[in-house]
């Protein structure tokens, strides 16, 4: 049977609107020709002349977080400790490799205003609608509409997010690996601010990240093309970066679809 994969990673590239002011990556292209007297200094009596067409490689130098482009957040973002303080949060090279290729599920919250908190009754209420029943270790996509917006002036402020109940009601199901197209998890940090300048509620901060303290899961943010996704019926492979100690590594997620 053919297999369809559709690519739900996001470039990392040099664009100023990808995250927060200051905090987007920037990726420095060295060319063939830059690179050609780096070759031959391996060679003695070797002349960029004698290469091919005078030409080296071509290097790319990237400056950037664990937490620019599309990538997994490990437990350990969220707080030091998890299980309610019980044990040591994971670290992103902690992640059990079977999280990272099941079946997934998508949430399609893309009719919601931007910083809408998400709570547990719409999540229910959005399975029911697409007649799918949870199971441990499904990955769920949460489809908001800052996705066909990536890129582009806007998109931190861009969708709703996942609160505290919301992201329990899928943990306590045994979910463990969940992604967004939008910045965050949560609801956007401009729309939040806004929220507590009416209320300083400080249960309000991140509280769909810190429910992590509670019980671990690993969350994807800045996805691609979810919007192309079916509601079920398809795989998710996710596998990040191994980096030592981290709180996140960056994700090549694809979907896989029969």
């Amino acid at each position: 049977m053919t297999k369809r994969f559709i690519d739900l990673s996001v470039h990392i590239e040099n664009n100023e609107h990808t995250d927060h002011p200051g905090a987007s990556p920037r990726v420095t292209y060295i060319t063939h020709q830059e690179t050609a007297e780096m070759l031959s200094g391996f060679f003695p009596g070797l002349k960029k002349d004698d290469l091919p067409d005078g030409e080296g490689w071509a290097i790319e130098k990237l400056e950037l977080s664990t937490h620019n482009g599309t990538h997994m957040d490990a437990p350990w973002h969220y707080h030091s400790t998890t299980n309610e303080g019980k044990t040591r949060a994971q670290f992103i090279d902690e992640i059990p490799l079977d999280y990272c290729l099941r079946p997934g599920v998508k949430l399609d919250f893309r009719h919601l205003p931007d910083g809408h908190v998400v709570s547990a009754a719409e999540v229910e209420d959005e399975l029911a609608r697409i007649g799918h029943e949870l199971k441990p270790l499904d990955i769920v996509l949460v489809n908001t509409s800052a996705g066909t917006v990536f890129g582009q002036p806007g998109y931190v402020d861009k969708g709703c997010g996942m609160g505290r109940q919301a992201t329990l009601y899928l943990t306590e199901r045994g979910i463990r690996v969940v992604g967004t197209d939008a910045w965050s998890w949560d609801a956007p940090f401009n729309l939040t601010a806004k929220r507590w300048e009416k209320t300083p509620d400080p249960s309000i901060i991140w509280e769909g990240h810190k429910a992590g303290r509670e019980i671990p899961y690993w969350q994807m943010e800045k996805l691609g093309n979810l919007e192309t996704l079916p509601p079920d019926g398809f795989a998710v492979a996710c596998f990040p970066v191994k980096i030592r100690n981290a709180s996140a590594g960056w994700v090549r997620a694809v979907a896989i679809l029969d």
